[in-house]
């Protein structure tokens, strides 16, 4: 396998496209899984100006690296192998928002809506950075499997890169990813497309997340075995219609009720009880006070009752039963 910079071993292709291959790649420095861009001059561009390309590319990127927020793409360093540069970021486990639609369809008007507000949040702070995105397409924004919503795709084609760009690009992004732009996301939508964005990134922003936060909570999922969430094809629940015909959860069975033990016939066996003791003690008592007291068979005395008439031959001790 290939070693870029004498650290990173590329593993296999993530993705590949005009401006480059991106690949699973593991830094053999710290034993991390990275991802790692092979950026590539166009076809047929004259070597003079392919080198102009890296330089101005490499540049983008070690501006990128100066972006320090959870939805932009950590750029971790930039290695050069063959003349060309390798931009080293984050690997970020999840779906490109692109593959989403692909898979599931658009997306949920508040989904869509956080969606947009971490793509914002993320552009302009790379602005803040002087590293301005170029226009970011449902390719380039990527859906982490721990919910984070990634910018990646920075030092693209040369473009307008005023703000007023960044809200024009993520009209259409959100104008692709909404399955319902008729209510308030629809009106940002709207603002965002025509010929000037109708609001500032404040405005947006603020609006997205309201959108965002203000759908109804998921319902509660019943209890029971049963209850397992139903998946869509974008790996998100699907909230209270993922519940719809799962049968309810029967009712817990009561435990028998505990009754306190009736008392009077316990009491009476117990009198009882005691009676036939006392009485089988007087009985012995006066057997051992009788004249057929004596020592028995071997010098011992016999504890067993004699039977009536049962006497010895010669007029002795009685035979103990066996």
């Amino acid at each position: 396998m290939t070693v870029i910079a004498g650290r990173y071993r590329l593993l296999d292709v993530l993705a590949e496209g005009a401006t480059g291959t991106v690949w699973r790649a593991l830094d053999e420095t710290d034993r991390h899984e990275v991802a790692v861009k092979e950026l590539r001059a166009p076809a047929g561009l004259p070597a003079d100006e392919a080198l102009l390309l890296y330089a101005r590319r490499e540049r983008e990127a070690r501006a990128a690296a100066r972006i320090s927020h959870p939805s932009v793409v950590r750029v971790l360093g930039v290695a050069t192998e063959d003349g060309r540069p390798w931009v080293v970021t984050e690997l970020v486990r999840g779906l490109s928002l692109a593959e989403t639609l692909d898979a599931g369809g658009p997306l949920p008007a508040r989904e869509a809506a956080r969606m947009g507000a971490e793509v914002l949040a993320g552009l302009r702070a790379a602005r803040e950075a002087g590293a301005p995105h170029r226009g970011v397409r449902p390719g380039q924004v990527l859906l982490a499997n721990d919910g984070r919503v990634v910018v990646t795709g920075f030092g693209g084609a040369p473009g307008d890169t005023g703000p007023e760009s960044d809200l024009r690009a993520l009209g259409v992004l959100l104008d692709a990813a909404a399955d319902d732009r008729s209510g308030p996301l629809g009106a940002v939508v709207d603002a965002l497309t025509g010929e000037e964005p109708a609001m500032t990134a404040d405005q947006v922003e603020r609006e997205l997340r309201r959108v965002a936060g203000g759908a109804a909570p998921r319902s509660t999922p019943p209890s029971g075995p049963s209850a397992t969430p139903a998946r869509t094809g974008r790996g998100e629940d699907t909230g209270s219609a993922a519940w719809a015909g799962t049968p309810p959860a029967p009712a817990p069975r009561k435990a028998p009720r505990r009754t306190a033990p009736r008392r009077g016939p316990v009491l009476a066996a117990g009198i009882a009880g005691a009676l036939l003791i006392a009485g089988v003690l007087t009985y012995q008592a006066v057997r051992d006070e009788g004249p057929d007291t004596g020592p028995g068979p071997g010098g011992g005395a016999s504890t067993a009752p004699a039977r009536p008439g049962a006497s010895g031959a010669g007029g002795g001790t009685a035979t103990p039963r066996s």
